[in-house]
């Protein structure tokens, strides 16, 4: 018999991996639908006026697996990975192993989503109340978040937090000269639009009684190391507030930042067990006084109770936050690191306060011997107190001690242009040592036994306990953190268990393939401030991803400092911002927006010192294009921007979007257009070629990012080409556009995913993608409108990526809550669609196209289902209060035991949808949300209520 050669189509090949549904189930969803053919249905979806003219093309079909590792594997070995002794606020870590693969590479811990709905996140939320009990206890202070974004950020935030909450009448804000240069600069860019003065001096020359609060650097970033007590005194003295950015290793050793009495500390937990990755992603911290914590930004997490009275976590003091208070919020922090703050937390589970304090006394004593042996050598070493960085004074010699420094493998830092900075980390051997000596002319050998002397005194040390709780004593066997770790991932439900149908969150695969890449050595173990021919791999991915992006949305220019969606938001705001002032038009300050906007908006708007103008919404959804027109006319000399979501926020694509754009521009405006729904565009229409100025792009959303269970995320911007010029800068590379993120290029070591999902697809793969989410969508608004009214569609009677179903009849009729429903999901193994937004009362839905037919169908039928037990409830048959719906999640527990409920066991656990086998039990049942609030803990309860929990 011949050989028949068996072909394996492009499409299968580059596309199967990321669309779920194959071709045979696409044509039974378009027949169910009413469409012959994929493009059909798009043509009756996409408006042709918004259609993109050329098919995205970058020379041939998306690359094999195989190829595309290839490929990545040769650019990134163009990076130089040294040992980077730069220090200043980056270094050299170690991730436990067990760590490593249980977290950092599993998805049941980067596929999960923000812990919004707190039944099916619990291990997720018991790992960052960890993360929030170390950070309190190492700083000394009363309660601490869930993370933010990074240190040079959080000092920022914490900086409008001193603003908001001191009592001190001044206007300015005092910044040590010896925090990190890329603190000072974030510091600075976030304070001009507020209109806050920012003064930059020795500490000793500091005037109380004319600031509202001041920051100092914990060690400094030269190395010195200060108590700061009498000058915070004085603060106090004033009515202002201190803050204090301290090195978390550091505080192992030193007096804590509530010693001292600091009101605030900020830092970054990178140095607990996350590689150092080009600048991130890495958690950072905040933690503050008691009395300042409705004042703090970012998420918290606080322990409450759930309906059977057992102990369960959810997120705290919400009301304080962007998507309930919007332009008053404290912030517009949405994405916070989780991942990277679950990392840095079971370090310290891992190491304990025993292992932890072993880490900083063994650098310390690294330090010292290294500054010994220089002076030895005859060079001036300073400060005389210091933790693990020193800086020398080299004169002339400075650029041949930095070259033999690189000759032998060595990045050292330079300070000015006769001093050198030396700061050593975990990974510091002996060897390392002894290769910064050759660089300065010594060749002396490090003997660790000869030299344990402290440069510390006596009253710098802590003497305060730290990391007491019991799960920081944990055995240190492997068996049992792999085994905790495991249990936390097993009470979550994450993408790697079932679809993830959250509106405008584009909750799609985050293929294995494309996290592979960053682990690699060569991007993650990069500081972010090496010579630039160190990171030339790195450079050339960025700018190959940045070209492709720009051919996706029809801008000019890319930038990728922005390390979330909301701080992609506020960068491209102050680009605009920039813009405006370069052209004389500083007055400009009105920033229109819809009322359906997502909270961080109208937050972000109120960050660069614009006023928010809402606008109204017709009955359709759509913006009222006669209410925004007698806007933007009346606040004509004045109109910096508008702030739009392409399609709507309604799911659906305004026909008259352009119109709008036409209407800022008319009167002088700039058009931001929000790209959290650039998963229904990527292929078909480009938010540059519609009139945007500038957008944000969420790389966590439509290009794979995982989110990581509310971060890492990334938010890059697009410009067209008049707002080149304005975009962000940094110190590093001496521009004078200021940055809003700590690294240059926000987080680059995530980069590698988004990269490698626009190399596996190719152009007509993305697009493909694109239409089949739109397909999925439209499918599950076909099968489910009967049941569910489609709140808003088009004139066609299509939805884009994501639809909206309308609960709130049920409610009317049976007391059944949009709430209701979400928890009934649980219990058939789903996370909750979108609750409550943009419209109160209903469901957005977006399943993306990465859910095949059978995923999208087993949602539908747990919906369906929910549907007819709502309406037993409505009809009379079932208790209005003790019913199915009611009394979701349903747990373990209730399988046993007493059961007096008017419905039977085998419905509550196992409805329409859930799995006989491979069911999802909630941990807890309903949580108790306003008693969570009312007795508010947000640090780690007694292990009796472990053990109570487990019984």
């Amino acid at each position: 018999m011949a050989f028949e050669l068996t072909t394996y189509q492009a499409y299968d090949f580059a596309n199967r991996r990321h669309i779920g549904p194959s071709p045979a189930e696409m044509a039974d969803m378009l027949k169910l639908i009413g469409f012959d053919s994929l493009d059909d249905l798009i043509d009756a979806t996409v408006p042709p006026a918004i259609r993109q003219k050329e098919a995205l093309d970058w020379g041939g079909p998306g690359l094999s697996e195989r190829d595309a590792l290839f490929h990545m594997k040769e650019v990134a070995s163009k990076n130089k990975v040294l040992t980077s002794l730069i220090g200043q606020g980056y270094s050299g870590t170690t991730t436990p192993a067990p760590i490593l693969r249980n977290i950092l590479e599993n998805p049941a811990w980067y596929t999960a989503y923000t812990p919004y709905q707190p039944e099916i996140s619990q291990g997720r939320l018991e790992a960052l109340l960890n993360f929030q009990t170390m950070v309190s206890d190492l700083t000394g202070l009363d309660i601490a978040n869930a993370s933010l974004l990074d240190e040079s950020t959080a000092a920022a935030e914490a900086m409008t937090m001193a603003k908001r909450a001191a009592k001190s009448k001044s206007n300015i804000f005092f910044v040590d000269e010896n925090c990190h240069p890329q603190n000072i600069a974030v510091i600075e860019t976030r304070a001009e639009p507020l209109g806050i003065e920012v003064v930059v001096g020795n500490p000793e020359d500091l005037d109380p009684a004319t600031v509202f609060g001041a920051i100092f650097q914990y060690p400094g970033t030269y190395g010195h190391v200060r108590d700061f007590t009498e000058i915070i005194g004085k603060l106090h003295e004033n009515k202002a507030l201190a803050v204090v950015a301290a090195d978390p290793l550091a505080l192992a050793l030193l007096k804590s930042p509530g010693e001292m009495g600091a009101d605030i500390a900020v830092g970054s937990t990178q140095r607990f067990g996350v590689p150092m990755g080009f600048g991130g992603p890495h958690a950072a911290y905040m933690s503050c006084k008691d009395a300042l914590k409705r004042s703090m930004p970012g998420r918290i997490i606080g322990v409450s109770v759930d309906s059977r009275g057992k102990k369960a976590y959810r997120l705290a003091l919400q009301t304080r936050e962007q998507h309930i208070r919007r332009e008053k919020a404290n912030s517009n922090v949405c994405t916070a690191q989780a991942l990277l703050a679950v990392i840095a937390s079971m370090y310290a589970v891992y190491h304990g306060p025993d292992g932890i304090k072993a880490i900083a006394q063994s650098v310390h004593r690294k330090t010292s011997r290294m500054a010994t042996g220089l002076e030895s050598m005859g060079f001036k070493v300073e400060p005389a107190v210091f933790f693990d960085t020193i800086t020398v004074e080299v004169g002339a010699l400075q650029g041949v001690v930095m070259d033999a420094a690189v000759a032998n493998g060595i990045n050292l830092r330079k300070i000015g242009e006769s001093r050198v900075g030396i700061s050593l980390d975990e990974q510091t051997r002996p060897a390392t040592i002894e290769a910064v000596w050759r660089a300065f002319g010594g060749n002396m050998t490090d003997d660790s036994e000869a030299n344990r002397d402290y440069r510390l005194p006596q009253h710098a040390l802590r003497e305060s306990d730290y990391l007491t709780h019991p799960i920081f004593h944990m055995n240190r066997a492997e068996a049992e953190i792999t085994r905790y770790m495991r249990r936390l991932a097993d009470r979550d439900l994450a993408l790697d268990r079932s679809m993830i149908p959250l509106g405008s969150c584009t909750m799609k695969l985050n293929a294995t393939i494309e996290m592979i890449p960053v682990t690699w050595p060569e991007f993650s173990d990069l500081h972010p401030f090496v010579p630039a021919d160190q990171a030339v791999g790195y450079h050339e991915m960025i700018d190959d991803l940045n070209d492709k992006l720009c051919q996706i949305t029809g801008y000019d220019a890319i930038s990728q400092q922005p390390n979330s969606g909301a701080q992609g938001e506020y960068a491209g705001l102050l680009t605009i911002r920039n813009y405006h002032s370069a052209r004389g038009d500083s007055h400009r300050d009105i920033c229109l927006i819809p009322t359906s906007a997502h909270g961080t908006n109208p937050a972000s708007a109120q960050m660069v010192g614009y006023k928010v103008v809402p606008v109204k919404s017709d009955e359709q959804g759509n913006i009222d294009l006669v209410d925004f027109r007698e806007k933007a006319e009346q606040h004509s000399d004045s109109l910096a921007a508008c702030m739009i979501t392409y399609p709507s926020t309604h799911g659906v694509f305004e026909e008259t979007v352009q119109e709008v754009c036409q209407i800022t521009h008319d009167h002088g405006g700039q058009v931001y257009i929000d790209g959290a729904n650039m998963n229904a565009m990527v292929g078909l229409a480009q938010p540059g070629m519609i009139g945007g100025d500038v957008s944000h792009l969420n790389l966590h959303k439509t290009f794979c990012i995982p989110h990581g269970g509310g971060g890492p995320g990334m938010g890059p911007i697009g410009v067209k080409a008049h707002l080149e010029p304005y975009l962000p800068g940094h110190p590093q590379y001496g521009t004078t556009v200021g940055p809003v993120s700590a690294a240059p290029f926000g987080s680059p070591s995530i980069l590698p995913v988004s990269w490698a999902y626009v190399l596996l697809m190719g152009g007509s793969g993305l697009t493909q993608a694109t239409k089949v989410a739109i397909l999925n969508a439209n499918y599950i608004a076909e099968r489910l409108k009967d049941a569910y009214e489609i709140l808003y569609t088009s004139d066609t009677g299509r939805v884009a990526h994501e639809c909206i179903l309308d609960t709130r009849p049920l409610a009317d009729s049976g007391g059944v809550t949009v709430e209701d429903i979400a928890k009934r999901l649980v219990d058939s193994g789903f996370h909750a669609p979108t609750m409550s937004w943009p419209v109160a009362g209903t469901l957005m839905v977006e399943p993306t196209e990465s859910e095949p037919k059978a995923e999208l169908d087993r949602f539908c039928d747990a919906m369906l289902s929910i549907r007819a037990e709502a309406q037993d409830i409505i009809d009379g048959k079932i208790d209005a209060e003790n019913n199915p719906l009611k009394n979701a999640p349903h747990t373990v527990a209730d399988l046993v035991g007493e059961w007096n409920r008017p419905y039977s066991r085998e419905q509550a656990c196992y409805p329409a949808g859930s799995l006989d086998v491979d069911k999802y039990w909630s941990p807890v049942n309903r949580v108790d949300n306003a008693y969570g609030d009312r007795n508010l803990v947000c640090t780690c309860p007694p292990m009796s209520d472990y053990a109570e929990a487990a019984e």
